[in-house]
């Protein structure tokens, strides 16, 4: 009788850990919504501050841990520790996150040292309710939104011989969910900033001309 392999765990014990500090995130950054927050704040402004508060987060705590391991000599695939491993596994569906490809760590070290800090930035603005925040917004969304196309078309125009799509969790959590939502929300700030942006010059452009009347 033929013995035969089991099949690899499609969910694993790295796999927890990844979405419950996910989660761990989100609850985070609900909390702190509901702390700074007024109870009659637009629901605009409480869906923005979560969602940076989030976004600024995985930029520090995720992607930080990775330009960690992935600067100066150093790999994924070569380090350990339980962000290591975290991101190996991320690796599995996305190889290039284990080998410090440059246009990922280049990318990466944008993310980290600018696109963080500037969530962090608007997430403050909308405490103080600094209307300038939306400016900010455009800026941080359009480098967003670069961020994953310059993250994904290059793999693509090349067959995308670093992408796993055999296993369900990589395919529709890691490298779909995982990403689409830093397109979803981004297009969705970058509207609503739009809104607010061009409401403002035409109150302002119909004020200047009632006045010159």
């Amino acid at each position: 009788m033929l013995e035969t392999t089991p099949p690899p765990s499609v969910f694993t014990t790295t796999s927890a850990f990844s979405l419950a500090t996910v989660a761990v995130i989100a609850v985070v950054a609900s909390t702190a919504a509901r702390t700074l927050l007024p109870k009659n704040a637009p629901w605009q402004d409480r869906v923005t501050f979560i969602w940076l508060t989030f976004d600024a987060l995985i930029h520090f705590i995720f992607e930080g841990s990775f330009l960690a391991l992935s600067t100066f000599g150093r790999t994924v695939n070569a380090s350990e520790g339980p962000f290591a491993q975290m991101w190996r596994e991320y690796a599995a569906a996305d190889a290039r996150w284990g080998t410090a490809d440059p246009t990922v760590v280049s990318l990466e070290v944008l993310t980290v040292l600018g696109a963080g800090p500037l969530a962090a930035l608007i997430v403050y603005q909308i405490v103080k309710r600094d209307p300038a925040r939306h400016y900010w917004i455009v800026v941080l969304s359009t480098a967003e939104l670069y961020g994953g196309w310059m993250t994904f078309c290059p793999e693509w125009l090349t067959g995308s011989p670093s992408l796993n799509t055999s296993n369900p969790l990589f395919l529709w959590v890691y490298l779909f969910f995982m990403n689409v939502i830093w397109v979803v929300l981004p297009v969705w700030l970058m509207y609503d900033s739009y809104i607010h942006i061009a409401g403002s010059l035409r109150s302002a452009q119909a004020s200047k001309l009632g006045k010159a009347e």
